[in-house]
């Protein structure tokens, strides 16, 4: 049976996104997607999910979020329909955002406890099978060559269904970046040179660690592989959070820690069979200085007025180096 549920984490304000994101919320920001429209980013990370074949989707939010995104989807809706009567590109758009709100469900992360506390949020409506995860933070563009131009999430999910078992995908990343992604080491199985099994991860290692503990055999020299921002996880991982948080509370007391999802999927990886994937296509994060900027070119370039806006960035970097 296909895996139906996604969950998106979007529980964070987006420090890095100040002040813009002191009014707005980082998840409701926009940007120009492939299709030319502007969106904000949770809506072109549900389109990622729903496009792939997922049917429900679970946003993890802040409390008092869950109206402000519904509000946003209904009023836009009716804005379109008004706006460009009997224009059908308008009309398919409003029906795409009425049948995204009826499909998206809540959970209330209430205070910002970590990566792993918001994936623990979404258990009761999980339940007991394998899931979607995907970062509300990331925006991910699919290079995939095959005749059916699968998106990344579901290049990830093909893998899951077929070999029935969690999947991550990951990113070849320079060392000097690593310090902002969980990074894995794991072996080629198979004959498939992109498929890994994941013997260990790291949250956001030093390059010192990283060389001693996270080498990949076959890797690029000063390349390592780090988390692409989309995973499909057994339900077990709900089960091991749950003790890692139990734990920390019986250590710490009333005092509240971050729980992070990285060492829950590295204890994943030591008990059942966890495989990583060179997904086809790039992830943007958001979360980084001029992650938007980075986010907005690659959909651009990936769009369907690509030529156009090759040629206008070209000509602003002559203009510069005219200067």
């Amino acid at each position: 049976m296909g895996i139906t549920k996604a969950v998106i984490t979007a529980a964070g304000r987006g420090l890095r996104q100040y002040p813009a994101s002191d009014t707005v919320q980082k998840a409701m920001l926009p940007l120009v997607d492939r299709d030319g429209l502007t969106k904000p980013v949770l809506q072109i990370i549900a389109e990622e999910a729903f496009e792939s074949g997922i049917e429900e989707i679970c946003v993890v939010s802040a409390p008092g979020d869950e109206e402000i995104y519904r509000r946003h989807f209904r009023s836009y809706a009716e804005m379109l329909r008004s706006a460009f009567v009997g224009i059908s590109w308008a009309e398919e758009q409003a029906k795409r955002l009425v049948d995204l709100e009826a499909r998206i469900q809540f959970a209330v992360q209430p205070e910002a406890e970590g990566y792993g506390h918001a994936v623990w949020c979404a258990r009761p409506f999980v339940g007991n099978q394998p899931f979607l995860l995907l970062l509300g933070d990331h925006i991910y563009v699919s290079r995939d060559s095959s005749d059916q131009h699968r998106r990344c999430a579901r290049q990830v999910l093909d893998l899951a269904e077929s070999r029935g078992c969690s999947v991550s995908a990951v990113q070849a990343t320079r060392e000097h970046l690593i310090h902002q992604y969980g990074t894995v080491a794991g072996k080629k199985i198979g004959h498939d040179p992109n498929i890994y099994q994941i013997e260990k991860i790291i949250e956001k290692p030093t390059p010192t660690a990283a060389e001693l503990q996270l080498h990949v055999p076959g890797l690029r020299a000063g390349y390592y592989l780090c988390f692409f921002g989309i995973h499909v996880l057994t339900p077990r991982v709900f089960e091991i959070l749950e003790e890692q948080l139990q734990a920390q509370r019986r250590e710490t007391g009333p005092e509240r820690t971050p729980l992070a999802l990285t060492s829950a999927l590295d204890t994943l990886a030591r008990e059942e069979s966890y495989l990583a994937v060179e997904t086809q296509g790039t992830r943007h994060n958001l979360g980084v200085k001029f992650g938007f900027v980075d986010a907005q070119i690659a959909l651009a370039l990936a769009g369907a007025d690509r030529d156009r806006m090759l040629a206008g960035l070209l000509e602003s970097v002559v203009r510069l180096e005219q200067r």
